[in-house]
């Protein structure tokens, strides 16, 4: 797998202005339960928002963060997640993507260089419409992490994402029904939902690259 810039940077980017696999990507990652369950939102009158896979390399591998999420935040409280958050007007997403990254976890946008993004994903339980950028820089960025936000700051692999043994799957209740979660296992770090998702969808493309 890649290990430095040579070897992704020019074409992941390449690979990103091409048609990606977001549908595709994403139903692999669906939560399963045995009854229908409808939500008010729609993606007509969902919110935007940005996330962002950083990317950097450190040792013989390319990692990128992720971010338990304190039980303080108004939505997905708990859960592991992409830094990101809301877009604000009269910014661009992927502008969104880097002030939410430095505001919970400290790195400045100018340490960031934008590769490209991914598909949009909508979430019906919170109403978003979530635009997930990637980004890349040369060396592991200082961090700083914003504590109201952000529980702990973890980072995992694209060796780790690719691995089939990674993604797994197990049954658990959610909001008082049955349902079969798959997720990502990162050392016992379970990444399900929205953020499994995009990186279902990162996974296929890196593949894709290689």
């Amino acid at each position: 797998m890649f290990s430095h810039k040579k070897e992704l940077f020019e074409p992941l980017s390449k690979r990103l202005l091409q048609k990606l696999p977001g549908q595709r990507a994403h139903e692999i990652t669906k939560v399963i339960t045995d009854k229908t369950v409808n939500f008010p939102n729609t993606p007509q009158t969902a919110v935007p928002a940005a996330v962002l896979i950083l990317l950097f390399p450190e040792g013989k591998d390319i990692h990128f963060f992720l971010t338990k999420r304190s039980n303080e935040v108004e939505h997905h409280k708990g859960q592991i997640s992409l830094p990101g958050g809301v877009w604000e007007e009269s910014e661009q997403l992927h502008e969104t993507a880097l002030r939410e990254t430095e505001e919970e976890i400290g790195v400045a946008p100018k340490d960031v260089q934008i590769l490209g993004s991914l598909t949009p994903f909508f979430t019906p339980v919170t109403g978003f419409m979530i635009h997930p950028y990637i980004g890349w820089s040369d060396k592991k960025p200082d961090t700083q992490i914003q504590d109201v936000e952000v529980d702990t700051l973890f980072t995992a692999t694209l060796n780790e994402l690719a691995a089939e043994k990674t993604f797994q799957s197990e049954k658990w209740v959610i909001r008082g029904y049955d349902a079969t979660v798959p997720f990502f296992n990162f050392k016992g770090i379970k990444v399900w939902g929205v953020t499994a998702a995009i990186l279902s969808e990162l996974k296929i493309v890196i593949k894709e690259c290689y």
